[in-house]
This record gives structure tokens, sequence and C-alpha cells, in this order.
């Protein structure tokens, strides 16, 4: 059984397609086109064959780079066949190892800043979103899996299952305690761990509380160059 391809090895396979140099010019040639391009205006751009061309294509498109069509590149439709067209995706590509996710901390703050109450401070606000954040997730997983009443053990490993998806690098140490080996906020975590470090434990404390795991407590727990909260058993 062939298993579904991560988003990471995703990502990774898409920026290897970009190594070969020939393939990088069409690609950028192609992105800096802002229209469908046919395999003749590709391999024009780099001086190759229109075949030598085509195959270079179809390794952009296997790597979710491009995107192939039968259309005209001019728009104007013409009696007979059209051309094979090719286009960037909408998906952006990105590469950090060890993983970041400072799309989803910036998320957070904006909201934060476009809520904030008259009676709210802004780290508050930060910490209040967060926290919302993490719930609205959990009551989504919850939603999805139906898993019933949780304990400690099956709470964790639910968590351990999103914490992967996120960057976090989720370590069972033991069977009542999941580690945290990655900080995807860094090094943002490292200029104001206050606030990072305390809004990483508003989230995963609202999960929690949307994924209904009474028995799973989020504890903050820093250790250099790992995240600042790990997951135990309730006391």
């Amino acid at each position: 059984m062939t298993l579904p391809i991560s988003p990471d090895d995703a990502a990774i396979d898409s920026v290897s397609a970009l190594g070969e140099g020939t393939r990088r010019r069409m690609f950028t040639f192609i992105r800096r086109a802002h229209r469908p391009v046919t395999r003749d205006e590709a391999a024009a751009s780099v001086g190759i064959s229109r075949k030598l061309a085509a195959f270079h294509l179809d390794k952009l498109v296997d790597a979710g780079l491009l995107r192939a069509r039968y259309a005209s590149p001019t728009g104007i439709r013409k009696v007979g066949r059209q051309p094979k067209v090719y286009e960037l995706t909408d998906t952006p590509i990105r590469v950090s190892i060890p993983d970041r996710r400072h799309e989803l901390l910036a998320g957070l703050l904006v909201q934060a800043v476009l809520t904030e109450g008259d009676n709210e401070t802004a780290t508050q606000a930060a910490m209040r979103t967060a926290g919302q954040r993490g719930e609205e997730l959990g009551e989504e997983e919850r939603s999805q899996l139906r898993p019933g009443r949780l304990g400690a053990e099956r709470g964790l490993t639910l968590c351990e299952r999103m914490l992967d998806r996120h960057g976090f690098e989720p370590t069972r140490e033991a069977p009542d305690r999941l580690r945290l080996r990655n900080c995807p906020f860094h090094p943002l975590a490292a200029q104001a761990p206050d606030l990072v470090c305390g809004m990483n434990h508003a989230f995963l404390t609202g999960y929690l509380h949307g994924l209904r795991a009474p028995a799973v407590q989020a504890v903050l727990a820093p250790r250099p160059g790992e995240c600042c909260v790990e997951l135990r058993h309730t006391e």
C-alpha cells in the first residue's frame, strides 16, 4: 500500500525539482510571463528542443509547481485542438528544516489586534486569540474523529497527530507524557519568550479543551532548543 505523501515531503520534492538548471530557468520564465505558456515558448526561453522541454515541464507538473491544460495562450479560441499550456499553481512552496510556522503566529497576532477589547492589554488579547484558535482546532478534530471519551493515553495519541502536522516534532517520552522537540515559532520565541510561549501554551490548552481531553494538560516546561510546552497526564 502506498502511503500518502506528507506536506513537508511534497514541499521538499517541489524544491528538488528546481535543482536542475534548465528546469529552474523555464520555471522562472513561466512565473514572470504571468500567463499560460506553450511548450514551444518554454523551449525557446532556454534554447532546448520541444521534446526535452516537455520532459522538464512534466517534471514541474509532477512536483506541484505547475499545472497543465489545453488552451490558447492568447485566450482567443481557435478551430482545432488547443495546444498544451503550462501555468503556475496557486500553492506557495516553503521548506524550512526544522519546520517553522510563523504564518500561524502572525495570524493570531493580527486577530488579537483586530479584536482587542477595551479592558484587555495587547498581551491578554494575544493569549485569548491563541486559546480560541486552539479550541476551534480541537473541536474540528473531535467532530471529524468522534473519539468518544478520552483518557490520557488516547488523548495524547490524538494530540501527537495534530502536533506533528503543525511542526512541533512530538516525542512520547513516556506513556503519560508528550515532549515537543521543535518550536515552530523559533526564533521569534527567543525574542519574546513570555509572549510567544504564553500564546503557545494558550493554543495547546485551548486545543485540549476543544478536543475534550480533560485527562491531558499543557504545561510550561522550557528546555533549550525545544518547545516550551509539554503535554502530560493530568495529576
